[in-house]
């Protein structure tokens, strides 16, 4: 089975989504499938061995100026090939490019335009690529705002096309009113094209019916999987100090300010702790971080910013640092790899019981849910974690038995091919 995923480039940032497709191509190929993992916008960058292919389709440079410039696809097409080298993308993201949903209105509605907008191109590029040269027998979509390319694509593609929806909403309400409500107008008619739908939670699934207007017959489920390859943490008694830590993107959506407040006033009650901090920072969020550790600076020792790990075992050692992880997420994470790392290496974590958190501590058993956005309840889930050491490794031990069992990369690869294999199946009995 030859399996096509087109996956979103992060502009240079770890970004979960391309990360995760990444490990689920290496899964799929290491179970017998060809995969073919085809980066849009820029390269993507990941922790691990990157599978992706070298041509990046849409490239953002070129995106952004024919979306900014009409004139822009005049230029002769040598000069455009060049601007999507992955090389003179990847120089060009460290700094300039923006992928802030606040100041990209316009260009989104220019990609859903598809064959009938300035992207026309970059469109029919990808679809005489999947339907005449690669010819996978199914293609797998990791963002619906690329939906604009799809009906070109079905015209010399007679296989599936599916759509991975995991996050497309945070955008969506990030972008400015002036946009957003014809950009969602204009997308829930342009993701009937696909031929169904694959996420990570029931949650997310039930929120996108609404969101997009779609039957919920259409959408199917998979279990996210992380690769357990040097995952070694174990399940330990706490630390002295007690060690709070966090590992997502620094930024206000995933509650880095809320866990510093709580975390302070949990050091106010309890002296011997600490909290350590993980993850990327982007230009966008630059004044937010330091307005952040500008009020960790009371903490004095007691907080540490060790910056993103760059290679996996890097990520790994941050892990078995801690004794519980805390994301407070203030929008409602529809994944949370971040949760299941921690779990894999035998931390237990505190989650907001709001998005797909519930429904994955419900079934690793591997922590405590608060009260999204009342940190005294936080705080209190901390406490009983810290005042509880058997408890603590209860939740340590089981949860990462449960991820080693549910969520490992060759179990999504062994569910992944059983659920494509049937979509596969089912459009050959539908098309001519």
């Amino acid at each position: 089975m030859h399996i096509a995923i087109i996956t979103a480039g992060g502009a240079g940032m770890f970004c979960g989504s391309c990360m995760h497709d990444n490990t689920w191509a290496r899964a799929l190929m290491a179970a017998g499938a060809e995969v073919s993992l085809i980066p849009t916008y820029t390269p993507i960058r990941v922790d691990e061995a990157d599978v992706s292919s070298q041509h990046v389709f849409f490239g953002g440079i070129n995106v952004y100026l024919a979306s900014k410039w009409r004139w822009w696809r005049a230029v002769p097409s040598f000069v455009r090939r060049w601007l999507d080298h992955p090389a003179f993308i990847r120089l060009a993201t460290r700094k300039a490019v923006s992928n802030d949903a606040a100041q990209l209105g316009q260009l989104t509605l220019d990609m859903l335009a598809g064959e009938s907008g300035p992207q026309c191109e970059q469109v029919i590029e990808l679809a005489q690529f999947l339907g005449e040269q690669l010819r996978p027998d199914i293609v797998l979509f990791s963002n619906a705002l690329l939906a604009g390319a799809v009906r070109r694509i079905k015209q010399v593609f007679n296989g599936p096309v599916i759509c991975v929806l995991q996050g497309d909403d945070i955008f969506l309400d990030s972008l400015p009113e002036s946009h957003r409500e014809e950009v969602m107008s204009v997308l829930r008619e342009r993701v009937r094209d696909f031929d169904g739908f694959i996420t990570h939670s029931r949650y997310y699934a039930e929120h996108m019916v609404a969101e997009l207007a779609l039957p919920l017959d259409r959408f199917h489920q998979l279990p996210l999987g992380i690769d357990l390859t040097g995952q070694d943490g174990q399940p330990r008694p706490a630390g002295d100090p007690f060690t709070v830590g966090y590992f997502a993107r620094l930024c206000p959506e995933k509650g880095l300010h809320l866990l510093v407040e709580a975390f302070s006033r949990l050091h106010t009650k309890h002296p011997r702790t600490r909290l350590r901090i993980g993850g990327y920072l982007g230009e966008r969020d630059r004044l937010y971080f330091e307005q952040v550790r500008s009020q960790a600076v009371r903490l004095g020792c007691a907080c540490e910013f060790v910056g993103s790990p760059a290679t996996q075992a890097e990520k790994v050692e941050f892990l078995k640092s801690l004794d519980v992880l805390s994301v407070p997420t203030v929008y409602r994470e529809p994944k949370g790899l971040s949760i299941l790392e921690a779990l894999a290496n035998g931390v237990p974590v505190v989650q907001p019981a709001h998005g797909a958190f519930p429904e994955l501590l419900a079934a690793t058993q591997g922590g405590l849910l608060f009260e999204p956005g009342n940190l005294d309840d936080l705080i209190t889930k901390w406490e009983s974690l810290l005042l509880n050491p058997d408890a603590r490794l209860r939740f340590a031990s089981t949860g990462q038995m449960q991820v080693r069992e549910r969520y490992s990369s060759q179990v999504m690869a062994r569910q992944s091919i059983q659920l494509l294999e049937s979509l596969t199946r089912r459009s050959e009995t539908v098309r001519p």
